[in-house]
C-alpha cells in the first residue's frame, strides 16, 4: 500500500493515469467502464487505500445526479457545439445531462436557474447572458449550488470559469493581418449580447497601438443575438456610405463576418488576398460555417474540445471534493488557433 494519502478523485486518476470522467463514471458503475481499465483502478485503489467520499456527500446534501447545462442561444452552432462536448463528456461520467436553453432573455435564464435549484443537480455548467444577467441573483444561485461558468466571465460568480482568451484572439489576428498587408479596422456591434465582445475591442485596440498603428473602429445599430442580419444590415450601411478607412476588416465574431461578406458580395466587392481584391476580412471563432462561406472566412478557432473537458473537470472536483468549496476562485483561459483561408 501506497504512504502517499490521495485526497480526492482528481488526485486519484492522475496518478492512475486514467481520465477525471472515466473515474466518476467506475465509481458510479464499475461495470460501465471496460475490462482493463476496471482493472487498472482496481489496482489503483488497493495500493492507495482510495474510498472516494462522493456518495456520502451526495446522501449528505440530497444531490441528484444531474448536471444541469445552461447556455444563452441554442440558435448559436457555437453553443450548440460546446452543449454536444459536455453533454457527452458528463454521461460519460455517470451523470445526467439537462440542458436547457436562455434564448437571450435573462428573464428565462432566471427561470431555468430556478427550475434547476428545485431539483437540486450535482452541480451546474453555466454559460451565462453577461452583460444583461441579472448579477445578484446568479451570485446567489451559484453561492447554494456548485457552479462552473464557461464561455462568459463574471465576477464573483460561480467557483470557477473556464473559456477562451478572447483578447489573444483579437491580438493574434491583429498580428497577422499587419504581417499580410495593412493594417485592419474593427466592425464590432455598439451594444454587444456577449461581454467578451468586449475583451476583443480591448485585444484588438492593445495591439494596434502595441504595433504602432492608430485603431480605427467601425461599430453598428443592433441587439440580441441575429448576428448576421446585424452585420450584412451594418455592412451596407458603411459601403454606401464609403466611411472605410482601410482595407482590411477584422469582424468581432464570424457570424458578424459571415453578414459583412453578404454585404459586399451584395454591393460588388471582392474579397480576398490578391492583387485584384478589394477588400480583406476576417473573423474569430471558427464558427462551423465558415469554411463554407464565398471565399473562405479567416478566423481563429476556440478550442471548444479542451474547454469543455476543463469545465466538466472542474466540476467533478467540486462535487467530490468539499475541501473545493471555499478555496479561491478559479480562471483558466485557453488560447485560440489562427486558421488562414481565402478571405485574408
Amino acid at each position: 500500500m501506497s504512504s502517499k494519502k490521495v485526497r480526492n478523485m482528481a488526485e486519484f486518476a492522475k496518478i492512475v493515469g486514467v481520465s477525471r470522467p472515466t473515474v466518476s463514471k467506475y465509481f458510479n458503475d464499475p461495470s460501465s467502464v471496460r475490462q482493463t481499465t476496471r482493472a487498472r483502478l482496481e489496482k489503483g485503489i488497493e495500493e492507495h487505500d482510495f474510498r472516494p467520499n462522493f456518495y456520502a456527500m451526495n446522501i449528505t446534501r440530497r444531490l441528484t445526479k444531474n448536471v444541469g447545462i445552461v447556455v444563452p442561444y441554442l440558435a448559436d452552432p457555437y453553443f450548440v457545439e460546446m452543449a454536444c462536448n459536455l453533454e457527452n463528456m458528463v454521461r460519460t461520467a455517470g451523470f445526467s445531462p439537462i440542458l436547457l436553453n436562455s434564448n437571450g432573455s435573462a428573464e428565462q435564464e432566471q427561470n431555468n436557474l430556478d427550475s434547476l435549484r428545485s431539483i437540486r443537480p450535482a452541480g451546474v455548467l453555466f454559460a451565462p447572458l453577461g452583460r444583461i444577467s441579472d448579477h445578484a441573483l446568479l451570485e446567489e444561485f451559484c453561492a447554494a449550488v456548485p457552479t462552473v461558468l464557461f464561455d462568459s466571465n463574471i465576477d464573483r460568480v460561480g467557483r470557477a470559469f473556464i473559456g477562451s482568451d478572447h483578447a489573444q484572439f483579437a491580438s493574434d489576428m491583429v498580428e497577422y493581418l499587419c504581417r499580410a498587408g495593412e493594417p485592419p479596422s474593427l466592425f464590432e456591434m455598439k451594444t454587444p449580447a456577449n461581454p467578451n465582445a468586449n475583451r476583443r475591442h480591448r485585444g484588438y485596440v492593445e495591439t494596434m497601438e502595441r504595433l504602432g498603428f492608430e485603431p480605427h473602429v467601425l461599430q453598428v445599430e443592433g441587439t440580441g443575438w441575429d448576428f448576421e442580419e446585424i452585420g450584412l444590415r451594418g455592412g451596407l450601411r458603411i459601403l454606401e456610405e464609403k466611411s472605410l478607412e482601410r482595407r482590411t476588416v477584422l469582424c468581432s465574431n464570424d457570424r458578424l463576418a459571415i453578414g459583412f461578406l453578404a454585404a459586399c458580395h451584395e454591393k460588388g466587392y471582392n474579397i480576398g488576398q490578391g492583387g485584384e481584391s478589394d477588400l480583406r476580412i476576417a473573423g474569430m471563432d471558427d464558427h462551423p460555417y465558415s469554411r463554407f462561406t464565398w471565399p473562405t472566412l479567416t478566423t481563429i478557432a476556440q478550442d471548444y474540445l479542451s474547454v469543455a473537458r476543463q469545465a466538466v473537470e472542474t466540476l467533478l472536483d467540486l462535487i467530490d471534493d468539499e475541501e473545493t468549496v471555499n478555496t479561491q476562485r478559479t480562471e483558466i483561459l485557453f488560447e485560440g488557433k489562427l486558421i488562414m483561408r481565402g478571405s485574408a
